[in-house]
């Protein structure tokens, strides 16, 4: 769903940056509307079509800006390749996870998850990396702790949808940092290499007799068609947003979407909402309000 750290971006923002950032949060923050209509189709359906179907979409992108010879470039390079299927099989995983989490009443679980994951990715960048924590920012980290361990104690497990959200997309994100291709041509190379085992897994649920499109009401075989540019718009309108925007405006920007869905949830899909979940959200919302203070500290020099 939501996309990874953002390309260096300039000093000032501009309102087509702004325009396209704002486009692609809200499309997200849709989007469980979007899936709750598929909910009698199998996530794994549902993933395959957003595979095929934003195939062309993406292609059709890259022609229209004349980024064709960047993706020729990339399919002819192994190293590439290779480090594209790691962030395709991750990026896969992700939307298998947000999808059953709409689709079977745990939209709440992924309001969690993307809510985490700026703060999971701060502590990959410092385990990972070596970038040095401020006390400020190990304070938000206590803080989703805290919430992890609220949320453990009451279900009597670990929130394993909203962690595997979290850890799917933060590993997407550190990996894809280091594709060298642009946002667009990579979302491209990754479609284009989920192609073969999307059509492989379409196949096999049609010879099981299990597979909806064409089969099913007519308005979800047209979800199913629309679920591909769905999944690439948002994702292209990001990439064109966080371009012309300053990293401080994403990160703030970024918590639009969880609170859509958490939202949706809570008020749409009236999903159970206990006082103990309550006060594991409070902790997230603190955690994130610590975590915007020492983003807008920092200033101009981080972006």
């Amino acid at each position: 769903m939501e996309p990874p750290a953002p390309p260096p971006t300039p000093q000032d923002n501009s309102s087509a940056g702004l325009l396209y950032a704002l486009s692609a949060y809200l499309l997200w923050g849709f989007l469980p509307l979007f899936m709750k209509a598929l909910d009698q189709v199998s996530p794994v359906e549902v993933v395959a079509h957003r595979v095929i179907w934003a195939v062309p979409a993406a292609l059709a992108a890259l022609i229209w800006m004349g980024r064709t010879r960047d993706l020729q470039a990339a399919l002819r390079n192994p190293r590439m390749l290779g480090m594209a299927t790691v962030t395709a099989l991750l990026v896969s995983l992700n939307w298998c996870l947000y999808v059953w989490a709409i689709t079977t009443g745990h939209a709440l679980d992924a309001a969690l998850g993307y809510y985490i994951n700026p703060l999971f990715s701060i502590l990959l960048g410092a385990v990972l990396l070596g970038e040095r924590l401020r006390g400020i920012q190990w304070l938000a980290i206590l803080c989703v702790v805290i919430a992890v361990a609220i949320l453990t104690w009451k279900a009597g497990s670990l929130p394993l949808v909203a962690m595997g959200l979290v850890v799917t997309w933060g590993f997407y994100a550190y990996f894809k940092k280091s594709l060298p291709v642009g946002p667009n041509q990579g979302f491209a190379l990754e479609v284009l290499i989920l192609l073969v085992p999307a059509v492989a897994v379409l196949a096999w649920l049609g010879f099981q007799g299990r597979m909806e499109f064409l089969h099913g009401p007519g308005l979800q075989s047209w979800l199913l068609f629309l679920a591909g540019p769905v999944t690439a718009l948002p994702l292209m309108l990001y990439a064109n947003g966080a371009k012309r925007l300053r990293l401080t405006t994403i990160a703030l920007m970024q918590y639009i979407s969880p609170t859509m869905i958490f939202l949706l949830a809570v008020f749409v899909f009236h999903e159970p909402f206990s006082p103990a979940t309550l006060v594991a959200f409070g902790f997230i919302w603190v955690a994130l309000a610590i975590y915007s203070v020492s983003m807008m500290r920092r200033g101009p020099a981080t972006v």
